[in-house]
């Protein structure tokens, strides 16, 4: 091979890499990871990005005009503040006129697909189903371990849909050869937009393969391997089979494709912000200051209450759900709640007992660090009566599906069985309810888990515990133990202790639905907390960790028993793990629980108001659990709007309507900086994420989220499809966002974020941190408040380039200036 074949090789390379930075990644939908769709692009400011993502993607990056008018009418749009923001961009016309405006520059925007590249898209999407299948397929494609490529290679002779290939040396035989078979045609300055042109196509697919290809520790991509240079690889060759333009430019030709973006009030250079941007921020900012005025301003050393011991604490993920459950908790007696990130500061690959793979408890942004599997207790009846209980459901579930998919037996399974499956299935459908109480029935005749297994956190309970799976270390050093237990206080503030610490980890309740890994802890990437909180709560009972906490200033009394716990975000129920407790604090556990089963009937009520009364609504709420034609099992995170980071003083008795993720933070105990540090850079940068995953799958579903529910399909157990193929959908379903068609439950702003903590502080986090700098910069964060305990609260507002403003001086500065040039209407 020579040196200049070799340079062209890594030159497709390097612009497959190039181009691979604008497509997000997408998880798989048992580990659904809430993520932003245009991550890609957030190093461009907000509306450069959007205008991006419509170019690609096709999908719109603003609200529709009838959106705007409804928040309007409704009055969640400020006019002092709508006023201003206009001023400021130079605009003197009426808010009636602008969304009239608005409303006529409309445009459902998108391009028409040329025949040869929909085939292109249909063929692909087929094959790509079938080798990313994750068990499913009682037919599997073959010759899988060989990589995508060469699998499809293999196979493409029999596909009638792919012409010239009637035998797979008829086609180049490596990913490379292929990709340079096409791309030597085209100048290489083309092939970076000639790359991302086709990444786009089906940004489903690709962000997939782009995430598993990431995924090192991934068993499917270890023993079916894909990358993007492969995936790549097939497409172009089939876009030369097929006829199809291969280079965008050429595309658009054949399209007829013309720019859709929503006309901007200016001059029309390009990098003016929208009209519909400006509606947006008046929007943010009017709940802004709803936010704010909830905030207890008075509070600027976190108190310590009137000196009396509470009955107990409860650490709860910053997730917008535990908002309602934590008002409810405190108000039930002397009962303190606090917020941490889900996954408890653990980031640990975790094997449950009768699991069959390891999952990563974590989210995306941080590492997994240790391998922890669960461990029965020696000579445990629990353990023995378990197994036997599973495994008869296990072979009857096996026996039932072979007698449904093996052609001989189907039909006289139908005789045979058809009348008991059928009337289960009429039950589960007409009496959901009656299902449920049947299933709680027999959770408790089989033990559950907890019951008789914990996990194995000391390095020393493994055999083999330097290497592992993936080669993590198995379990935890003693001093590795001391420190997540010592940042979990230090990131809280905590400096006292009661008789029970709870760790109350979360995961939803569903059923029949695709989507309920989005339900549950995207601090844990779309798994349940309880592992995560009972790792913690194993850490912090061991007498060693302890003694070395006591060296950090963490003198945890002799009587406080940690235990971890789990919320069920369907129901409000919350279980706890009470294998830890000791007699002497069994009055202490009784009494929590009968206080959380009054918290529970309480929040069931706030969610559902249309119960008569609030034993009625904790019944509505376990049906919706266990009813399979239930849509809407329960909001997940829709609603989401703000972060506030701060002590509990500054919210609680406010009810922040389950808005608001809110983590625990004291300043006075983080006098270097350090914890303040660690949640910006870490929990502030997975909100945004998430708020900005349904921000983006509420403005345009069909593109950036999933399409109805109604019409979607399952496939390969990695994901949907809108009806029979096509892409896989990126994003959350059209019921997990809206009321109604074209009524959104879930209000489409940008993240707010409150700081309690000194200004300068923060300004000398984030001149360390680029990267949360970049997402302020440009407007992936809406809104940056520091409430600064240090200057009697004043409130400084971020306003770019590590510069504040006060409200004061905002307002003071409006009054004073001139008013801005007009600018003209932007012609339609």
């Amino acid at each position: 091979m020579t040196s200049d074949h070799t340079s062209d090789r890594r030159r497709i390379d390097d612009s497959i890499d190039r181009a691979a930075d604008a497509l997000g990644s997408v998880w798989p939908l048992h580990s659904f990871v809430t993520a932003n769709p245009l991550s890609g692009f957030e190093d461009e400011p907000f509306h450069r990005a959007v205008a991006d993502g419509e170019r690609l993607f096709g999908g719109r990056g603003y609200p529709r005009p009838s959106v705007f008018r409804r928040a309007w009418d409704e009055g969640r749009i400020d006019p002092d503040v709508l006023r201003d923001e206009l001023e400021a961009r130079g605009i003197d016309r009426d808010p009636e006129t602008l969304l009239d405006e608005l409303a006529e520059a409309e445009t459902d925007g998108g391009t028409e697909t040329d025949p040869a590249t929909a085939t292109v898209d249909r063929v692909l999407s087929k094959w790509l189903a079938a080798f990313l299948d994750h068990g499913q397929a009682k037919w599997s494609m073959p010759d899988r371990e060989q990589g995508f490529y060469a699998a499809w290679r293999d196979v493409a002779p029999y596909d009638r849909d792919v012409p010239g290939c009637s035998d797979p040396d008829d086609l180049p035989e490596a990913p490379i050869d292929a990709l340079e078979a096409v791309l030597s045609d085209y100048p290489e300055g083309r092939w970076v937009d000639i790359v991302e042109h086709h990444l786009a196509a089906l940004p489903g697919w690709s962000g997939f393969v782009k995430q598993r290809a990431d995924g090192d520790a991934d068993p499917w991509q270890q023993e079916y391997p894909i990358t993007l240079n492969g995936y790549l690889a097939v497409r172009l060759t089939l876009a030369d089979l097929l006829d199809a333009p291969i280079d965008p430019d050429d595309a658009d030709a054949v399209s007829g494709s013309t720019d859709t973006t929503v006309p901007a009030d200016g001059d029309g250079e390009g990098d003016e912000v929208p009209l519909p941007e400006i509606w947006l921020t008046a929007w943010e900012g009017s709940y802004r200051e709803q936010l704010l005025e909830a905030i207890d301003d008075t509070v600027t050393d976190p108190s310590r209450g009137d000196g009396s011991r509470p009955a107990a604490q409860l650490v709860f993920c910053i997730d917008t759900r535990s908002e309602v459950i934590r008002r409810h908790i405190e108000a039930q007696g002397p009962y303190e709640t606090h917020g941490y990130a889900g996954f408890f500061g653990v980031p640990m690959r975790y094997r449950g007992y009768d699991a069959e793979i390891d999952i990563d408890a974590c989210p995306p942004i941080v590492d997994p660090a240790h391998r922890v599997v669960d461990r029965p207790a020696d000579d445990s009846d629990a353990a023995t009566a378990r197994d036997r209980w599973t495994g008869l459901v296990n072979a009857a579930r096996k026996h039932f599906g072979a007698l449904k998919h093996n052609v001989v037996s189907a039909f006289t399974f139908v005789e045979g069985g058809g009348a008991a499956y059928g009337s289960a299935m009429a039950t589960r459908t007409l009496s959901p309810g009656t299902v449920s109480a049947l299933e709680g029935a027999l959770e408790e005749r089989v033990p559950s888990l907890q019951e008789f297994c914990s996990p194995a956190v000391d390095e020393d309970e493994y055999g083999d515990h330097a290497h592992g799976a993936a080669e993590l270390p198995q379990g935890m050093r003693l001093e590795e133990k001391v420190e997540y237990a010592a940042t979990a206080f230090e990131l809280m503030g905590w400096e006292e202790f009661a008789r029970l610490v709870v760790f109350t980890g979360h995961a939803s309740e569903t059923t029949n639905n695709p989507f309920d890994s989005s339900l549950d802890c995207g601090a844990c990437a779309g798994n349940p907390g309880g592992p995560n909180a009972r790792v913690l709560a194993a850490i912090c009972n061991d007498e060693d960790v302890r003694e070395a906490l006591r060296d950090r200033g963490f003198d945890v009394p002799e009587d406080t028993v940690f235990l971890a716990g789990e919320h069920n975000t369907t129901t409000d129920e919350i279980t706890l793990f009470d294998d830890a407790v000791p007699e002497s604090h069994r009055d202490d556990l009784e009494t929590l629980r009968e206080d959380l089963a009054r918290a529970q009937t309480g929040a069931a009520a706030e969610r559902t108001p249309s119960a008569d009364d609030a034993d009625a609504a904790v019944d509505e709420v376990k049906r919706k659990a266990a009813d399979w034609a239930e849509t809407r099992p329960e909001w997940g995170l829709a609603g989401n709007a703000s972060f506030v980071i701060g002590p509990r003083e500054l919210t609680d008795d406010r009810n922040l309507a389950g808005r608001a993720f809110l983590h625990s933070y004291d300043w006075t105990t983080d006098p270097d900086g350090e914890a303040l540090e660690a949640i910006l850079a870490g929990p502030l940068v997975v909100t945004q994420w998430i708020n900005n995953q349904y921000y983006f799958a509420t403005v345009d579903n069909a593109v950036y989220g999933s399409g109805s529910k109604v019409t979607q399909n399952p496939v390969g157990n990695v994901g949907v499809v809108q009806g029979n193929g096509g892409d896989l959908m990126t994003g959350l379903p059209l019921q997990s966002l809206k009321s109604g068609d074209d009524r959104p439950h879930h209000q489409p702003l940008r993240l707010t974020a409150v700081v309690h903590a000194p200004v300068d502080r923060v300004t000398e986090i984030l001149r360390e941190h680029e990267d949360v700098r970049r997402l302020l910069d440009n407007g992936w964060i809406g809104d940056l408040t520091v409430v600064d305990p240090d200057r009697g609260n004043e409130r400084f507002r971020y306003g770019g380039d590590l510069e504040w403003e006060t409200d004061a001086e905002i307002e003071a500065a409006a009054e004073s200036e001139p008013a801005p040039t007009p600018q003209p209407a932007a012609d339609d």
